[in-house]
């Protein structure tokens, strides 16, 4: 029994020893001027990317949700249609948005774009030369 008390002991200390570390690095980060947060706006619009004013907000309680896709390159996505506003941030590659208009949006990595609302169009990955995925953040 005395020795499992000592182990606890020691393993108490340990823990105890790290957690006092880590508020020390917290606090030396938080007292460091050059670490700051940095933001930017990467697009404000009431429009969709093919230049259509976006809908008025529904009444009623909202659900949210973020969603990370990852697109094959090469791949012609099916044609579908976004039936409320949502926009995305590419995170990887290269995508292609083609309206059924025939009207086409290349976003490229790190472009936000706004979907179109009620409006059928496609996608299509991998024209770039480097010919990898497209990794697409929307909310």
């Amino acid at each position: 029994m005395k020795k499992m008390m000592n182990w606890v002991l020691a393993a108490t200390l340990i823990c105890g020893a790290s957690v006092l570390n880590s508020c020390k690095k917290a606090n030396a980060q938080e007292d460091n001027p050059v670490q700051k947060v940095q933001s930017s706006e990467l697009i404000r619009t009431s429009q969709s990317w093919d230049g259509v004013e976006l809908p008025d907000y529904l009444q009623g309680r909202p659900e949210l949700v973020a969603v990370k896709y990852v697109f094959p390159a090469g791949q012609k996505l099916g044609w579908h249609h976004h039936p409320v506003m949502n926009y995305g941030i590419l995170v990887q590659g290269e995508l292609t948005i083609i309206g059924q208009d025939g009207k086409e949006k290349v976003v490229h990595e790190g472009e936000a774009v706004v979907e179109m609302v009620n409006t059928i169009h496609h996608g299509e990955t991998g024209r770039a030369a480097s010919g990898d995925p497209a990794g697409l953040a929307c909310r």
